[in-house]
């Protein structure tokens, strides 16, 4: 009932874990080449024999709809070959597909981004649209392609009950492949085509920032919230925090106060709340901060992995201590449990 949709080039060390992992749970797999010189393809045909070619032309979109096309069954999930499932309720996600109400409904996967396989704390979870169904779902974008409604009408996403660990944004990877350069040149191009588009601008202000070019990404992000015009796009958040981020990476910490004035969209979310601790602690506002800092742990879950126990407690616990409370410094250290730098710090 379910078909699995990937593009893929030169993925012959990411692809057969990969599509191994996702095998027992879904029904067909579609794999379509956009140009691969190594093994790439011969892996693919060990697990499915609709293995398909596809000239690249700069547009994602057009290959992720191409492999769609080739799909037997009405319901699509999308990976990549650097993403490997390891949560997926069976009986949760056909429950979901076979609804007929949620025919117009896109699920959303958890995705859990490695940033750095050499830290335990490098990583940050997302959720993406990435199950639905193709009679009313397309793809639109040439890169950092979005899931659109064939009637272009607004529609539903929920969570679904499926994880997969995302490896292609690791310092190892980002080294060995131009693929924050590839997507830089792509969404430059887009932006040229719609410079008031602020998806694109904050896709490409996104990749300055995973590329450490804080100051050029600041330009976009800044452009992306002048043009947005809901706050509550999927990735409006990401594109506040992240241009938060900039901001304290490049110590204009007075600038990075403007984004209290977000709160009102945002006060439910841990990740918010812990860059305005951030902030705050940055700007000598150590009340305001410690504040920010609890609220995080009142929550189980944020996208940053630690942003609702250990990283608010230690930076609560580095406060008190510039404070010369140092029994409160310890306690707040101690509650972090096997943080290295809290532990340092006792």
């Amino acid at each position: 009932m379910i078909t699995l949709c990937m593009i893929v080039k030169n993925e012959e060390i990411n692809l057969r874990k990969s599509l191994k992992a996702v095998y027992p749970f879904i029904d067909e797999i579609i794999v379509v080449d956009t140009g691969s010189t190594d093994k790439t393809k011969d892996i693919a045909k060990g697990f499915t024999d609709k293995v398909y070619d596809f000239e690249w032309c700069n547009d994602f979109a057009k290959a992720r709809n191409f492999a769609i096309s080739k799909a037997s069954n009405d319901w699509i999930l999308v990976l990549d070959a650097d993403e490997v499932i390891v949560e997926f309720y069976s009986n949760s996600i056909l429950k979901f597909i076979e609804d007929k109400n949620n025919s117009k409904v896109v699920g959303r996967i958890k995705i859990i981004n490695f940033l750095d396989c050499s830290s335990k704390n490098k990583t940050q979870t997302e959720r993406l649209s990435r199950l639905f169904n193709k009679n009313y779902f397309h793809y639109e974008g040439i890169v950092h392609e979005q899931v659109t409604a064939l009637s272009e009408k607004a529609y539903t996403v929920i969570p679904v009950d499926i994880a997969v660990n995302h490896f292609g944004y690791t310092k190892d990877v980002l080294r060995k492949t131009s693929k924050l350069q590839r997507n830089i040149e792509l969404l430059k191009k887009a932006v040229e085509n719609n410079p008031k588009d602020s998806y694109y601008l904050y896709q490409l202000g996104k990749s300055y920032y995973l590329n450490k070019q804080y100051n050029i990404a600041l330009i976009n992000f800044k452009k992306a919230l002048k043009f947005i015009d809901n706050p509550n796009y999927e990735y409006a958040e990401d594109l506040v925090e992240t241009y938060g981020y900039c901001l304290v990476n490049t110590e204009q910490y007075s600038e990075a106060l403007h984004i209290e004035k977000y709160k009102t969209y945002y006060l439910k979310s841990p990740d918010y709340n812990f860059l305005m601790g951030l902030i705050y602690m940055n700007n000598g506002n150590f009340k305001e901060a410690i504040n920010s800092f609890r609220i995080c742990t009142t929550y189980e879950e944020g996208k940053i992995e630690g942003v609702t126990s250990y990283l608010p407690y230690y930076n609560i616990g580095v406060i008190y201590e510039c404070l010369g409370e140092k029994d409160k410094s310890e306690n707040y250290y101690k509650m972090c449990g096997n943080y290295e730098l809290a532990l340092k710090r006792l």
